[in-house]
């Protein structure tokens, strides 16, 4: 079943500000609260569906790119990891979206959770090097990454000082009555349990560095400079809490003949002075093999031919840019007696001279590539 638009699963338009999401999101989830509805199946599907629609346009960057890429990036996509929280249970949305309930669970009696808070580890970062011809396709890549991951054989006690439950709670006598505030536990940092064995090598939070290959799927179409974000292939964090993030930043490897700039891509034709003045036949590179283009009599300096469809395509997956042929008529520089005495007798000639009515203006060029 295809995803629905996360701007339509939370009711807001596409321009809505970080406080409307906000306010749309907490709207849906009491409406659709496993407290409010017991045992109702599709209000915890809904209620699921509101989180992983906030996870996303809650954040400024994921927005950005959710916005760029749409579900092409879901959890179906890039390297398994991607946008979406379809995998978070409930507990799971409670500890990443505290504040929005307030820091509790229930609606009753405002009851808090006794459960500890889930941390989440800290996000990697790497930079992969395309081709253009990764760029124009699509592709795989399995890259190596040193990362902490929770190591085997470590036991772990309930915390003493919060009991598990990762709050510190103080009651202080004000004037107004006894004030109670609860604040992470600075024993186990929120997780509600510490480490009491860990084999050699494993820090005090029970994770080691390891080496692991991790495959990511880049799309068609990413750009110098572009990060992308895969959900969960991060460190891992203390006591079995939420896998960060890793990071993805594109960087563009240039071509040997081709240029790009935007979805368009430009090669730079030089044409022999005999050529452009008989017209031939010739072969031009694209990113993926060759194709032959006529180049009609009198071509003239500056001259732009465009080929259709040859360029990147766009990330959505709407559309492809164009290829453009940009003419250069080389003026031969080293000629002999022989050569010269020939286009000396055509000096005067008046086809050799130039035609200022039809030759074409660099601003007429340019229009007429924009066009």
């Amino acid at each position: 079943m295809s995803k629905r638009d996360y701007y339509e699963v939370l009711g807001i338009s596409k321009g809505a500000t970080e406080a409307e999401i906000k306010k749309a999101y907490r709207k849906m989830a009491i409406k659709f609260h496993p407290d409010k509805n017991p045992d109702d199946a599709t209000a915890e599907i809904k209620f699921k569906e509101a989180a992983e629609a906030y996870e996303i346009l809650g954040n400024p960057q994921k927005r950005q790119q959710y916005d760029q890429f749409g579900h092409s990036m879901g959890n179906g996509g890039f390297g398994g990891g991607g946008f979406g929280g379809g995998g978070m249970d409930v507990d799971d949305i409670f500890s990443q979206f505290g504040d929005i309930f307030g820091g509790h669970r229930g609606f009753g009696g405002g009851r808090q959770s006794r459960q500890p808070r889930r941390r989440k580890g800290s996000n990697l970062r790497v930079k992969i090097k395309l081709t253009l011809e990764d760029i124009v396709n699509g592709v795989e890549k399995k890259i190596k990454v040193i990362k902490l991951i929770a190591a085997k054989g470590v036991e772990f006690s309930t915390c003493t000082t919060c009991g598990g439950s990762g709050q510190i709670t103080r009651v202080t006598n004000t004037i107004l009555g006894a004030m109670q505030t609860a604040s992470t536990c600075p024993a186990c940092q929120g997780v509600g349990k510490t480490v009491t064995k860990r084999p050699p090598g494993v820090d005090a939070n029970g994770l080691e560095r390891k080496e692991v290959v991790i495959p990511i799927e880049l799309p068609a179409g990413v750009e110098e400079g572009m990060q992308l974000n895969v959900q969960g292939k991060g460190n891992d964090a203390p006591g079995g809490g939420i896998p960060g993030d890793l990071i993805v930043v594109i960087e563009e490897i240039e071509h040997e003949k081709l240029r790009r700039n935007g979805n368009d891509i430009h090669f730079d034709l030089h044409l022999n002075f005999i050529d452009a003045a008989l017209g031939t036949e010739i072969e031009v590179p694209l990113v993926k093999g060759k194709a032959k283009i006529k180049i009609s009599a009198g071509t003239q300096s500056g001259k732009i031919l465009r080929l259709r469809g040859k360029g990147i395509p766009e990330l959505n997956g709407y559309g492809k840019g164009d290829q453009l042929i940009n003419i250069q008529v080389w003026t031969p520089q080293n000629l002999t007696r022989d050569e010269k005495k020939k286009l000396e007798s055509m000096r005067n000639s008046e086809n050799f001279k130039p035609n200022l009515n039809k030759a074409k203006s660099f601003f007429d060029r340019v229009k007429e590539h924009f066009s």
